[in-house]
């Protein structure tokens, strides 16, 4: 087997013969219940109507498929959350034929991973091992292997496009491993291996008009990948660090205003007093350029490192302070709970009834993805049919005033709808936007 770029492949046999058996293809059934109009209830119109309408059905099967890669002989599988995303049963069939029903260990929407098991009874299946990701290098030749279309397990030869692409929408974390081996519906959760036969990323993605390969596919580099073994392995939920701070891209225009040779990295602009980013050292105002030595253009490439590195650990970040480079070192921690999130599910009679809300704090904002405001009262859910719904309260609002009363925890705002009043007042922020609605009066 060639271990070096140099050499040259003129198979891929044996590298297909050697990573094949560890990948599997994957089906997937979940009941769909749809909504139906309340006249099919009424028993003269389904008397005059309903067979000539074939029946409206109220429950109905959806079957799925996708691909997924054996991380160990023990039988856990690696794939994408969306490929099992609300199911009610998973089959996997391995590559000689046998079919196993599989459990779900663990799924992370935000990165677009799910952890399954099979009982292999005692029987040490074939697997792959994972590859650091951050040795690929545009040009390196990759095999995707998967089952696209459902017509089964197929390979198909690239190269590797880019190393740190980012693909808004298909995850939390926009770092991929861009490439031109054909991927196709169906490959999703499947493998993208190197020439070693091992595995670099999970293909996850296209970019396609047609809905078939047009030579643009991604895949979740293997980094990322080990992060979420290694918290099955540990017995415990991915718990990524964090880091205390924000900031934006650094482009063109402010690379100018900073007097910074080129654009690239993120400029901060907010420091969470006696967070890691503060004890390291970090300011507002500073570009970090690296993580460990490893260069950094962007918040989607920050936020990468820093979630495929280790609760307790150190790194180092490369930064740029007043023209001058320098080196910070940021303890890796756990999101805190600092406030208590408080969750409350709000009753009574008022026009926030029927949502439920909880305080915004580290640990809860990386849990939701919430990628809005770093403190105060942000709405979990809201219940169909109820006064908040009826509002145009939505999940991931932040409350901000009731009745001009300034809302910034949960008791607060209890105390707020406490009061008797003969019309509300309330004020929300939507993303970008504070948004205001009265009710009553």
């Amino acid at each position: 087997m060639p271990d070096t770029r140099e050499q040259i492949q003129l198979s891929f046999a044996p590298v297909v013969k050697q990573v094949t058996p560890a990948v599997v293809n994957i089906y997937t059934t979940r009941t769909v219940r749809q909504r139906v109009s309340p006249l099919f209830d009424d028993p003269l119109f389904r008397r005059f109507f309903g067979d000539a309408l074939g029946g409206v059905p109220r429950e109905r099967m959806e079957a799925s498929l996708g691909s997924g890669v054996i991380v160990s002989a023990d039988g856990l599988i690696i794939t994408n959350a969306h490929v099992i995303q609300g199911s009610d049963q998973i089959q996997v069939v391995l590559a000689d034929r046998r079919e196993f029903p599989a459990k779900l260990v663990s799924q992370d929407e935000r990165v677009d991973l799910a952890v399954l098991r099979i009982d292999t009874k005692g029987e040490q299946l074939p697997f792959l091992h994972l590859r650091d990701s951050d040795d690929l290098e545009v040009g390196d030749l990759v095999l995707a292997i998967g089952n696209p279309f459902g017509v089964g397990q197929t390979v198909t030869s690239g190269i590797v496009s880019a190393v740190a692409r980012t693909a808004a929408g298909v995850s939390d974390y926009n770092f991929f491993i861009q490439t031109d081996a054909a991927i196709n519906p169906g490959n999703s959760g499947g493998a993208l291996v190197t020439m070693d036969g091992r595995l670099i990323g999970i293909n996850s993605a296209i970019y396609s008009r047609s809905g078939g390969s047009i030579g643009i596919g991604f895949a979740i580099p293997s980094n990322m990948v080990r992060t979420v073994i290694d918290a099955v392995a540990a017995g415990g939920k991915l718990v990524r660090p964090w880091i205390g701070a924000d900031g934006q891209a650094v482009t063109a225009d402010l690379a100018a205003g900073l007097n910074l040779v080129r654009p690239g990295g993120v400029l901060i602009n907010q420091v969470r007093p006696g967070g890691p980013a503060d004890k390291a050292g970090l300011r507002r105002g500073d570009v970090i350029t690296g993580v460990n030595g490893r260069e950094v253009d962007g918040p989607d490439a920050l936020r990468y490192r820093i979630a495929t590195l280790p609760i307790g650990g150190k790194a180092t970040l490369t930064v740029l302070r007043g023209g001058k480079e320098q080196q910070l070192t940021l303890g890796l921690i756990a999101p805190p709970e600092d406030p208590p999130r408080e969750v409350t599910t709000l009753q009574g009679r008022t026009p926030l009834a029927g949502a439920e809300v909880g305080n915004l704090n580290p640990a809860l904002i990386e849990e939701i993805g919430f990628s809005g405001a770093q403190d105060g009262v942000v709405v979990l859910q809201v219940a169909r049919g109820s006064p908040a719904a009826m509002t145009g309260l939505r999940p991931g609002d932040v409350i901000l005033r009731i009745n001009g009363t300034a809302i910034t925890r949960v008791r607060d705002l209890s105390a707020e709808l406490a009061r008797r009043a003969r019309s509300w007042t309330i004020d929300v922020q939507r993303g970008d936007q504070v948004l205001t609605t009265t009710v009553g009066g």
